[in-house]
């Protein structure tokens, strides 16, 4: 995983995935993702699409109300922006490693 900064020199595997993320809107912030804080890092080969999101999805307070459904509202818009589009394999994970988004072409 590489950890997201916004002013890091990123490859242009990555730079395309992230002007991306850019235009998902943080239903809490009003912002795009991306600058709000909720990415947190990422990390892209030839197939498989890998994001990780700055909340614990254990936490009471993630799993009620706003909070739960701005992140859900977040990672559809991963998923929809990315599954089959761009990617055969999306993942999202939470900051402890959990997935809380998972797409996985079969065959």
């Amino acid at each position: 995983m590489k950890v997201y900064m916004k002013d890091r020199d990123w490859p242009p595997e990555y730079r395309a995935v992230l002007d991306e993320l850019a235009e998902i809107t943080d239903p809490v912030t009003g912002g795009d993702i991306l600058d709000s804080g909720v990415v947190a890092g990422l990390e892209v080969a030839d197939d498989t699409l890998r994001i990780w999101l700055n909340f614990e999805s254990y936490a009471e307070y993630n799993l009620t109300g706003a909070s739960a459904i701005a992140y859900s509202r977040i990672i559809g818009n991963i998923m929809e922006r990315f599954a089959l589009v761009k990617f055969a394999n999306v993942y999202v994970y939470d900051l402890r490693n959990n997935i809380v988004g998972k797409f996985e072409k079969k065959g």
